[in-house]
C-alpha cells in the first residue's frame, strides 16, 4: 500500500480525526512529509481539514477514481484488488489485463478506467463507456482450472456484483445467463470473460466488467435496453464505494471458486436467475436452439431441455428470453 493509501486509510478510520505526529509515526516519514502528501491530495480533490485540537480529518472524496482511495477503502484481500491501477482514458481494460498478462503479473491486479475508447462487450458488441458515470475495469485471474471450467468464474462473478449492489443501493439485480445483471428487464452490468488457454490448463482468465451507475441518458439504440443504477434508485451512487464493494465480493466469490466450493455458488445463482425455468432461443453461430432453460451443470454450463426433448449443454452463444 502507498503512502496516501495509508493515510487516507487512518483518516478513513478516524473520523475524528488524527494528528500529523501520530500519522508520520505510524508511516515512518517526517511531518513534514505528512503536510506534504496532504496538500497532493488536497489537490487531486480530497477536502481535509487541520487543526490544533484534531490534527486532520477528512471531510469529503472527490467523484472520481484514484488508485490509493481504492486501496485504502478495500484493505487486505486474499486476490482480487492487491494491486488497482487507475487510467483516464484507455482503449479497453480487457486490453490493459492483456498486455499485463503476457507481461507475467500477478493474478488480482485491477484495471480502472474513467472511459474507454473501445469498450467491448460479448460478441465483439460495443460497450458504451461514458466519462466518470459508471465503473469499467478488468480483473487478471490465474486459477487452477481447467478451460471448460471457467464458466464458473463468470457465474460466481454474477453473485458477487449483485450482493455488491444490494449492499450499496439497496437494489435488487435479476442475472441472465451468462453475463447481464437486470433491473426490470433492462441491463446495469455486464460481464466479460476472456481466457488464454492450452487443451488442459488454463493460462490466465481476464474478467471485464461495466456497470452502468450515473448514467441519465442512454443512446436511443439502448433507452429500451440498458438503465443505470442512479435511475433506479433516484440518487447518485458513490462510485468508488460501489468499486470497493464489489473488488471485496469478487475476491470471495473467487475464494470460494479456487476452493472447490462452486455448488454453494451456482444456487445463490439459480436463486436470482432470470433464465432458469424460462423458455429461452440460443443462438450459437449459425445453430439455433430453443427450450427450457433448466439448471447449471457442474461447470457453470447452462442446460437447455429442447423442445424435441434432448438435454443441451449451453457454454456459449446469444441467449433471448422468449416471452
Amino acid at each position: 500500500m502507498t503512502t496516501d493509501a495509508k493515510i487516507l486509510s487512518a483518516l478513513r478510520a478516524n473520523s475524528e480525526g488524527v494528528s500529523g505526529a501520530q500519522l508520520a509515526e505510524e508511516l515512518a516519514i517526517s511531518r513534514a512529509a505528512v503536510w506534504a502528501r496532504i496538500e497532493e491530495l488536497r489537490q487531486a480533490g480530497y477536502e481535509i481539514e487541520a487543526g490544533p485540537h484534531f490534527g486532520y480529518r477528512l471531510v469529503s472524496s472527490p467523484d472520481a477514481l484514484h488508485a490509493d482511495d481504492l486501496l485504502a477503502r478495500l484493505g487486505k484481500t486474499r486476490v482480487i484488488g492487491r494491486d488497482i491501477r487507475v487510467f483516464e482514458e484507455t482503449t479497453s481494460t480487457n486490453d490493459v489485463i492483456e498486455k499485463l498478462a503476457r507481461d507475467g503479473v500477478k493474478e488480482g491486479v485491477v484495471v480502472f478506467a474513467e472511459s474507454q475508447t473501445k469498450g467491448r462487450g460479448r460478441l465483439g458488441r460495443k460497450w458504451v463507456s461514458p466519462t466518470h458515470q459508471g465503473l469499467w475495469f478488468s480483473v487478471l485471474l490465474r486459477p487452477e482450472l481447467s478451460p471448460q471450467e471457467t464458466t464458473q468464474l463468470t457465474v460466481a462473478s454474477a453473485t458477487a456484483l449483485r450482493r455488491a449492489v444490494k449492499t450499496v443501493t439497496g437494489l435488487r439485480m435479476d442475472i441472465k445467463w451468462p453475463n447481464d445483471l437486470l433491473i426490470g428487464g433492462k441491463k446495469v452490468v455486464g460481464i466479460l470473460t476472456e481466457m488464454s488457454a492450452e487443451v488442459d490448463r488454463v493460462r490466465h482468465v481476464i474478467l471485464g466488467i461495466g456497470v452502468d451507475v450515473n448514467q441519465e441518458i442512454f443512446p436511443p439504440e439502448l433507452r429500451k435496453l440498458a438503465t443505470s443504477l442512479k435511475l433506479e434508485s433516484g440518487g447518485e451512487i458513490c462510485r468508488a464505494e460501489l468499486a470497493t464493494e464489489m473488488l471485496r465480493e469478487l475476491d470471495m466469490d473467487y475464494t470460494r471458486i479456487c476452493g472447490g466450493d462452486f455448488s454453494a455458488v451456482a444456487d445463490e445463482w439459480e436463486a436470482a436467475c432470470a433464465t432458469i425455468g424460462r423458455n429461452v432461443s440460443v443462438q450459437m453461430g449459425s445453430r439455433l436452439i430453443r427450450g427450457s432453460a433448466e439448471s447449471l451443470d457442474d461447470d457453470g454450463a447452462l442446460l437447455v431441455r429442447t423442445e424435441h426433448g434432448h438435454l443441451e449443454r449451453i457454454i456459449g452463444g446469444d441467449v433471448t428470453l422468449e416471452k
